[in-house]
């Protein structure tokens, strides 16, 4: 299978290609913590991973897209761009969580297989949270929630990853040795992995919008902060 994967759901823009038609997982990947610009960077990076990767756009098989939970914005200029390609090149495309690919990457890292728990700083005293077996499948849906909360709920056996793990844990008052990955964002190679596995839906991928945005309009088409 040849893949294509894009994130711009947070801060990074990354773009991957996936290679392992030879009976080996190749991995070409770019990355940049941009913060903003997403829209006018990625495309390079796709032209730049395709070329290094010797990838035509007519062999791939699949397009993978981070649905988020990220940035409004971000996450409407990935998925403009991976509905794109599979309209043009008539190809599947198919969605990872950001949540889905850190807990992977965490579980992967450690030693301990247990329960993992990723929680990302979401602002206005929220994080966004879900939690995996120690396989890495979804236990619950992705949801909101507060620092307090999940600390109060946070059993014994379940580790911590995110931005906002170490936030848990202090207010949890447990040892920072159970946090395995603090990161903010998912890493393009995991995100690729877990798309080269993804069922395909039937439906195109749709953004893990998990609340309402900061900006919401005005008067007279106006934008003001909530």
């Amino acid at each position: 299978m040849k893949l294509l994967a894009i994130d711009t759901a947070l801060s990074t823009c990354a773009a991957a290609v996936l290679n392992d038609d030879s009976g080996t997982m190749d991995i070409v990947s770019q990355c940049e913590d941009l913060g903003r610009g997403h829209a006018e960077r990625i495309m390079s990076m796709v032209a730049s991973v395709m070329a290094e990767s010797s990838t035509t756009f007519n062999s791939l098989d699949r397009i993978v897209v981070n649905v988020g939970p990220g940035s409004f914005t971000g996450l409407r200029v990935g998925l403009s761009i991976a509905r794109g390609f599979g309209l043009v090149l008539e190809k599947p495309v198919v969605s990872v969580t950001t949540l889905a690919a850190i807990a992977h990457e965490a579980l992967d890292a450690t030693p301990i297989k247990k329960p993992i728990l990723v929680v990302l700083d979401a602002r206005r005293d929220e994080v966004y949270c879900q939690k995996f077996d120690a396989a890495g499948a979804p236990i619950g849906e992705a949801r909101v929630s507060t620092v307090k909360d999940l600390a109060h709920a946070l059993d014994d056996e379940t580790i911590l990853a995110g931005s906002a793990a170490l936030a848990v844990a202090n207010a949890a008052g447990i040892e920072q040795s159970r946090v395995c990955n603090a990161s903010a964002a998912a890493s393009i190679d995991y995100i690729a992995k877990l798309g080269r596995t993804a069922h395909r839906q039937d439906k195109a991928p749709m953004p893990l919008y998990l609340r309402a945005p900061d900006a919401i309009p005005g008067e007279k088409g106006k934008v003001r902060r909530q």
